[in-house]
């Protein structure tokens, strides 16, 4: 089995690693463990576009509606003529 230290770990989640693994019965360095297992044995998800991601954060909230902006004809290119 491979070991890690991890340095400069916040003080307030060390507390809250130690409260979670006394709760659970476990030492901290089990809980840990068990945590790293949990959260990585899930598959990958694919990200969101930026418009799903909006979209999704919004959705709580009713979402928003938004009028539509009338386009008008693309114009035509300016010509510059050669005057010399």
């Amino acid at each position: 089995m491979a070991s890690i230290t991890i340095r400069n770990l916040d003080k307030d989640v060390k507390k809250r690693l130690r409260i979670q693994a006394a709760l659970h019965g476990h030492s901290m360095e089990e809980e840990a463990r068990s945590i790293l297992k949990s959260v990585l044995s899930k598959e990958p998800r694919e990200p969101d576009n930026l418009a799903s991601a909006i979209r999704t954060l919004f959705k709580p909230l009713g979402g928003a509606e938004l009028p539509q902006t009338p386009r008008e004809p693309i114009r035509e290119p300016k010509e510059f003529g050669m005057d010399i």
